[in-house]
Order: structure tokens, then C-alpha cells, then sequence
């Protein structure tokens, strides 16, 4: 309960929103008398509202378009034949054709729904507009609701997200610092690489979590606020994924090392391993201070002349030892990636941050479409 409060949410808040929708589009479509028992009305509200307001509209839209196209496939049956086995069949058929070239998504089964439930009743005038008019009027009712009564945008939830991937990579750095100069093994630097590759699943929580922000700021009165810190999050959220995949990279060169020495535990020298880890503890206050910019400076300053440090100490002949030069510039690469990602995470964004259009999704189908049939010729 306390993480619910922690991040500005109203328990319940939905649950709210979506009883009052189901109760004003009922009593709407009770008033304008769409039939004796308007209950499609208030069905439709409960489907349409969604977290945000963008999917809410989405859901509103689809959900119109399958109920009317599923009228219109069964009125255009009734016409010519009745209720039958196969007449069934061919409704079903068409309706879930449509339903994909429409890309209706979870409003697919619905066309071939309203399609047989007119298709019963013989195409009946009355039965298929009142089913048209209750699905407009639960759409716009589910779409006001959620307009009007405090439309999320996830904005604090996902600072918080990018906050603690950035103390998940830090704690990592200074985990992995205290293992090099511990004793070091094959086993050990196996284990390492496995516990970054982990890490991933924490960039991709950030991620999803940041996407819900964006997605809850389109359509959305009060997103003026997103519009200025997104570019902020994104930037810092993308430099952090790097650095995480550099922190990989760096494990497994520290593991592909043990298997180019004669002993596992000779992989690096006791004082190579410690200027490493020297480097790794100052990456991970450099992480944590990335959104403080005159610590983050200092931090880097330092984390440079660490780096310079461990150089000079793993310079080794590629004449003398090709393998080792070969995974000592493999190792300092992913240092140097580290540093860089890490001041990327930090860098001003170009501008503020512009929603995509609705209409994105569906000009991307049009030229993927239109680039196969140029292939196809």
C-alpha cells in the first residue's frame, strides 16, 4: 500500500472510473431509448477504458469499427440469405478477415460476434442500429470518463524506474569490484558475466515503464510536464542500457582471459585486478551521480585517471604475447565504452520530446505494403 501512495496513485482509481463510465453510458443510452435493455452500452464502457488515454481511445475506435463492420457483413447476408450452417460459416470467415485487414487487435472477435447476433434476428433494422448506437455511445462515455477524472501519466514512476537501474548498475560496478580483489577463478568471472547478462531484464522493466509514460502522455490534457522531462529520461535511460551492455562486454573479457592463461587465477595480477576494481568503484558513483552534473564531472575526471592507471599496467609486447595485448585492448575498450555511455546518460536532450502521430502504426503498414509490392516487380 505504501509503494501505491509513494508513487501518486489513487487505489481504486480505475475501478472508479470504470463503474461510472458502465452507470452514465447506460443511463445515456437509456435516455435516448436505443432499445428496452441498453446493456451493450455500458459493455462497451467497460472494455474501452484502459490505464491511458491514448489506449482508451484506441480501444474505442477499434471497438466501433468491429462492431459496425460485423453489422454491416450481417445485414448484407440477411439480404440475400437466411440463418444456416454455412451461411454461419461464411460470416464468421468474412468477419475475422475484415477484422485483421482492419487491425482490430483485441476487438477482432467482436465483428464476427455482432456479425451472428444480427445475422439471428434476420438482419433486423432496429437490432443493428440500436447495436451501433450503444457502442458509440459506451466509446465516447468511456472516453470523456477518462478524459475528465484525472488522466494518469506515469511520469513519477518512471524517473523512479531509470533512479533504479541506475543504482542496480552502480551496485553491480562496486559487487564486481569487491570480487577482483577477492579471489579470482574461472568460475568466478562466469559467474560475473551471468549476473550482468541478468541485468537486462532490469533495462527492459525501465524501458516498459518509460514507454507507459510516453503512451499515457499522448492524447492527454496535462501532458505538458512529460513533454519536458521525457527527452531527459529516454536520453539517460538509453545511456544506461549501453553501459550496461559495456559491463557485459567487459565481463566476458574477463572471463575469455582465463582461458588463455596456464592457472585459472592468473588471468590478471593481484594489482591489475585492484586498479580494475578501482576504476569499476568510480564508474558506479559516476552512475549515481549522473543526473548531477558538477559531481558527475569530477567523477569522470577521476574515473579517466584511473583508467590511464590500469593501461599502464596491463601494457603488454603484441610481439611478445599477441593474446593477451588482443584481450588487455578488449578489456580497456569496454572501460573506455563504460566512461562514454556514462556521460552520455547525462547529456541535454536536442528538445523537447513530440508524441508520434495516431495515425504512425497505420502509415508504416501502408509503406511496408507499398515497399513488397515495389519488391515483388
Amino acid at each position: 500500500m505504501a509503494r501505491l501512495f509513494r508513487r501518486r496513485r489513487v487505489p481504486g482509481l480505475r475501478t472508479g472510473k470504470t463503474t461510472l463510465a458502465a452507470m452514465l453510458a447506460y443511463l445515456a443510452a437509456d435516455l435516448i431509448g436505443t432499445s428496452a435493455a441498453p446493456v451493450l452500452a455500458p459493455l462497451t464502457a467497460l472494455l474501452v477504458i484502459q490505464v491511458t488515454m491514448y489506449d482508451t481511445v484506441r480501444q474505442s475506435v477499434q471497438r466501433v469499427a468491429s462492431v459496425l463492420a460485423g453489422v454491416l457483413v450481417a445485414v448484407g447476408v440477411a439480404a440475400v440469405v437466411g440463418l444456416s450452417w454455412w451461411s454461419l460459416g461464411a460470416v464468421v470467415a468474412v468477419s475475422l478477415v475484415i477484422g485483421r485487414l482492419l487491425r482490430l487487435g483485441p476487438q477482432l472477435l467482436e465483428v464476427p460476434i455482432s456479425a451472428m447476433l444480427v445475422l439471428a434476428v434476420g438482419g433486423d433494422q432496429d437490432v443493428a442500429d440500436s447495436r451501433v448506437y450503444e457502442t458509440l455511445i459506451g466509446a465516447a462515455v468511456g472516453i470523456l470518463v477518462n478524459l475528465v477524472i484525472a488522466p494518469p501519466l506515469y511520469l513519477q514512476p518512471a524517473g523512479e524506474a531509470v533512479r533504479e537501474l541506475a543504482d542496480r548498475i552502480a551496485a553491480f560496478g562496486r559487487n564486481l569490484a569487491e570480487g577482483l580483489r577477492a579471489e579470482w577463478s574461472r568460475a568466478a568471472a562466469d559467474r560475473w558475466l551471468t549476473e550482468a547478462r541478468a541485468m537486462d531484464a532490469d533495462v527492459r522493466r525501465a524501458d516498459r515503464v518509460l514507454v507507459r509514460a510516453e503512451e499515457g502522455a499522448r492524447l492527454n490534457p496535462r501532458a505538458g510536464r512529460t513533454k519536458r522531462e521525457q527527452p531527459h529520461l529516454r536520453t539517460a535511460l538509453t545511456g544506461l542500457e549501453r553501459c550496461q551492455l559495456s559491463l557485459r562486454e567487459l565481463c566476458r573479457a574477463l572471463l575469455d582471459r582465463t582461458y588463455f592463461v596456464p592457472t585459472e587465477d592468473s588471468a590478471y595480477q593481484d594489482e591489475e585486478r585492484a586498479a580494475l576494481a578501482d576504476v569499476l568503484d568510480t564508474a558506479a558513483d559516476a552512475v549515481e551521480s549522473f543526473a548531477d552534473r558538477p559531481r558527475l564531472a569530477t567523477h569522470l575526471a577521476e574515473l579517466m585517471r584511473r583508467r590511464d592507471r590500469l593501461s599502464t599496467l596491463l601494457m603488454v609486447d603484441p610481439a611478445a604475447d599477441a593474446g593477451a595485448w588482443q584481450q588487455h585492448g578488449a578489456l580497456l575498450s569496454a572501460v573506455d565504452r563504460v566512461r562514454v555511455e556514462i556521460e552520455a546518460a547525462a547529456r541535454e536532450p536536442e528538445g523537447p520530446w513530440r508524441p508520434p502521430p495516431l495515425t504512425e502504426r497505420q502509415r508504416k503498414a501502408v509503406r511496408r505494403f507499398t515497399a513488397n509490392r515495389r519488391g515483388r516487380r
